[in-house]
């Protein structure tokens, strides 16, 4: 009794007077015309329905088939939500868990801890918020898995007028701009996309929005601000090197050696002022490091020694574009070679151009 709901985003709001098992009356604090497919809105409670319906099943089974690299769970509350969906992915693809519940912002620490990624989603967020809520809560959500190494993405209505307009509102562009700001590996589009009538040039506008707050000198101060975890290893303190020495004489790039992706989420963590180049063996590993901040993943033959590491490091880098003969490389890797979380080494190299055309991939 006394608790909200919101439909169709919170356009209508009604007030519970009274419930029982299968029946709720409601008094209408904003009416409206209620249509089918809308959908309802709970803030004020933990609503007791699983995360995974059984539609949500058999979605998650075809998209493991389909070889999904990635899945985003909706509607998440509680850690045990994530639980379930991972159980039944069998650890196949990566998990996105989408805050858009108050209850999950209360519990944000557990499932930020059994998520692979985050993603801000602002449209319910939104609505079962405060408006002035959302803002610095999407920054708060940024930073917790920033700290975390792992992905955030921002989402919902970044370009919303673009689903009819060609040229999005200058809001929309500073919206954009801000999550960029805030340090987000990626920003997404939804119904601009998905049922917009400008869906290329809304990607096209994005692009260059990101790129424009990339070559502002106020951003890259500003992500680079970022508490030390206290439980930092050997593989962190490595993927901080790797920022001062790019910092501090002039590198192409980093070049990160992985099998599991955790050191490129690492040296990805520090947001290094050049590109990151994330070689593995793995084809699963570089789709998933792909959406990683400054990440740019190439798969590649395994390897054997240090030897073949620093070639291989050198050859990839003119190949891809990352440098050219005479520039400078950072190498890093762990040793041996194969082993997860043995991150141990960083080399610096100079490139030469006799590189390209030794030994192929």
């Amino acid at each position: 009794k006394g608790q909200r709901l919101l439909i169709n985003d919170g356009k209508i709001r009604l007030r519970v007077i009274e419930a029982d098992e299968d029946k709720i009356l409601c008094s209408a604090e904003v009416g409206g015309v209620i249509s089918d497919r809308k959908g309802v809105n709970v803030p004020d409670a933990e609503v007791p329905i699983p995360a995974l319906t059984e539609k949500d099943r058999k979605d998650l089974a075809f998209a493991i088939e389909q070889g999904a690299d990635w899945i985003g769970l909706s509607f998440v509350q509680r850690p045990e939500d994530l639980a379930e969906a991972r159980k039944l992915m069998g650890g196949y693809g990566a998990l996105c868990a989408k805050i858009e519940k108050p209850m999950a912002v209360r519990k944000l620490d557990e499932i930020l801890d059994m998520s692979d990624a985050l993603m801000v989603a602002r449209g319910d967020l939104g609505v079962e918020l405060e408006p002035e809520e959302v803002p610095p809560l999407q920054k708060r959500i940024v930073n917790m898995a920033r700290r975390a190494g792992k992905p955030v993405i921002v989402a919902t209505q970044m370009l919303e007028s673009m689903i009819e307009a060609p040229t999005p509102t200058r809001a929309e562009v500073s919206d954009v701009a801000n999550a960029v700001y805030d340090g987000a590996d990626a920003v997404m589009l939804s119904a601009e996309t998905a049922a917009g009538d400008w869906p290329e040039e809304a990607v096209r506008i994005m692009d260059r929005i990101a790129a424009q707050v990339e070559r502002d000198d106020d951003y890259k101060a500003r992500v680079r601000f970022l508490d030390t975890p206290p439980d930092s290893t050997t593989a962190d303190a490595l993927a901080h090197s790797c920022m001062t020495i790019a910092d501090t004489v002039p590198i192409a790039a980093i070049t990160v050696f992985t099998g599991s992706g955790s050191t490129a989420r690492r040296v990805s963590r520090e947001r290094p002022s050049v590109p990151v180049l994330v070689l593995t063996p793995s084809l699963k590993t570089a789709r998933r490091v792909a959406l990683l901040w400054g990440a740019h993943s190439v798969m590649t033959r395994d390897i054997g020694s240090f030897e073949e590491m620093i070639a291989k490091g050198k050859r990839m880098a003119l190949r891809h574009g990352f440098g050219q003969a005479g520039s400078k490389l950072i190498a890093l890797a762990g040793v041996p070679f194969g082993t997860p979380g043995s991150t141990n080494l960083l080399h610096v190299v100079t490139l030469s151009g006799d590189e390209l055309e030794k030994h192929g991939n």
